[in-house]
């Protein structure tokens, strides 16, 4: 199942289902793990975990060190989740000491064309990153999510479980969970993301609780402090409303409104 053009390090741990197209290359302290497909020309550096059943298309490369001025060549990993497409031509780099030193992809994300992956990013289930979407360090994205084509998100970011980022957006505060958001030179709020919630099956009362929350959070311009405040007091506390709320108040960023 491996071409025998590919190079792949004796000290690779590499399932026997595993393919591995031309000229790939694969480094030690790798492992790959059950029904992975990778494609021609894909470098995979050191320090790299694959897990079952992930596409890996041509050109991409895994593992690389990350672009940090403070990285000294200690050793961190990427891990990427069960289930993952990533693209051709998709980069992903390797954590950093002091960010935890882990970049962690979630299972059955989708990586279209170009999307960058920087140092110590987390990503949850099912994300979406459409082509040349790119993530500066330190950025945490949530399940099912959905990043559009050419969007920069800046370090340090957060973006919440089904959140909806449109295209040529830039991303510099957090966006919350559930919400679309959009816009140059700057990201604002449009709304709940209610096509993608509706297609994840979220309930009548629980898009209607969420729309009331947005309303008083986002639209009667009160301070944030006082719109939690409101919401906590008159609308109903859902598992969804809870989330929306406590990630506004973790927020280190600030929120983008």
């Amino acid at each position: 199942m491996i071409h025998p053009t590919a190079i792949v390090d004796p000290a690779a741990e590499i399932d026997s289902s595993v393919e591995i197209g031309p000229y790939t290359v694969i480094a030690g302290d790798v492992q790959i793990y059950a029904g992975t497909i990778i494609s021609s020309h894909v470098t995979i550096d050191q320090y790299t975990t694959l897990g079952p059943n992930c596409k890996i298309f041509q050109h991409a490369a895994i593992g690389s060190v990350p672009q940090s001025l403070k990285f000294k060549g200690e050793k961190t990993v990427v891990k990427i989740g069960r289930g993952t497409t990533v693209r051709e031509f998709v980069t992903i780099h390797r954590g950093t000491e002091f960010g935890g030193g882990i970049t962690d992809i979630g299972e059955e994300n989708f990586l279209m064309a170009y999307t960058h992956i920087a140092h110590d990013c987390f990503t949850g289930r099912s994300v979406i990153f459409a082509n040349a979407a790119t993530l500066g360090g330190h950025i945490r994205v949530g399940d099912y999510a959905t990043v559009g084509a050419f969007v920069a998100v800046h370090q340090f970011v957060r973006i919440g479980d089904y959140a909806f980022v449109g295209g040529m957006t830039a991303v510099a505060k957090d966006i919350p969970p559930y919400v679309l958001a959009s816009g140059t030179p700057r990201a604002r709020l449009y709304g709940l993301n209610a096509v993608g919630l509706k297609r994840h099956h979220f309930s009548t009362e629980t898009m209607l609780a969420l729309k009331k929350t947005y309303r008083i959070i986002f639209r009667l311009g009160l301070t944030l402090n006082e719109g939690i405040e409101r919401v906590t007091a008159g609308v109903d506390q859902t598992p969804e409303v809870v989330n929306f709320i406590e990630f506004i108040k973790s927020s280190q960023r600030g929120i983008t409104r």
